[in-house]
């Protein structure tokens, strides 16, 4: 099993990648606008909120299944960023880290002349990266969910890994894990008891870390141009 579990498609697709229509865009508008994020679909809901009050930024969602064939991450992004810029978009940020890629992603960036967010993945991210280290530290048996996998959790995790079917194979999965990790995106009591669930039924401890955006609300805003981080904790927008 990865420590970086696999993640479903984001909300903005369905089947494959999305194209870079009305429904695939967070924020389009008439002309395209000079900015666009070309963004994993699981960090959708958190692009939303933090990009509503930057005009001029687009997002552009891929399916977050592609975790699960991170090698086709970078040849995804290379041409969502060469249809950006063939649709006129100056300046592209990529949302994903490095994400599975084995530094390929980062390839395409340097290729390409682009940004990408910071980090490993979507744990660094939201924890920081000195943070992250330290838990990695402390316990490299440590099982990582965000809301969007807390959300997940049962159609991703559970059935995903056919535990619904055959009980007998948690201790196959999730034999060399200690604790289960929850960094916590939003202050949603309902989220922090169900990730609490699901550390209780793969037999885990349980601890809950709120990070809020971490490292992805200053690299956006930097990114938009914008003056300065407002913190949006707590963001009741995404529950």
């Amino acid at each position: 099993m990865p420590r970086s579990p696999p993640r479903p498609r984001g909300r903005s697709s369905t089947s494959g990648v999305s194209q870079p229509s009305a429904a695939s865009h967070a924020g389009a508008t008439a002309g395209p606008p000079r900015a666009v994020v070309i963004a994993c679909g699981a960090l959708a809901r958190e692009l939303q909120a933090l990009t509503r009050g930057l005009p001029g930024v687009d997002v552009w969602y891929l399916p977050a299944t592609l975790h699960n064939r991170p090698e086709r991450i970078p040849d995804l992004v290379r041409g969502r960023i060469r249809e950006a810029r063939a649709g006129g978009y100056d300046r592209i940020l990529i949302g994903y880290a490095d994400c599975g890629s084995g530094g390929l992603l980062d390839r395409v960036v340097e290729d390409e002349g682009v940004e990408r967010l910071p980090g490993a993945h979507c744990y660094e991210l939201y924890a920081g990266r000195s943070a992250f280290a330290e838990l990695q530290d402390a316990e490299p048996g440590t099982f990582y969910l965000t809301d969007f996998l807390v959300r997940s959790f049962e159609g991703l995790v559970w059935r995903g890994l056919g535990l619904d079917r055959h009980p007998e194979l948690r201790s196959t999965y999730f034999g060399n894990y200690r604790r289960v990790v929850y960094l916590a995106q939003t202050d949603d009591v309902g989220l922090v008891d169900a990730a609490r669930r699901a550390a209780e039924r793969l037999g885990l401890a349980f601890e809950h870390r709120p990070t809020a955006l971490g490292e992805l609300e200053p690299a956006v805003r930097s990114f938009a141009g914008a003056p300065g981080a407002v913190p949006l904790r707590p963001l009741q927008g995404l529950a």
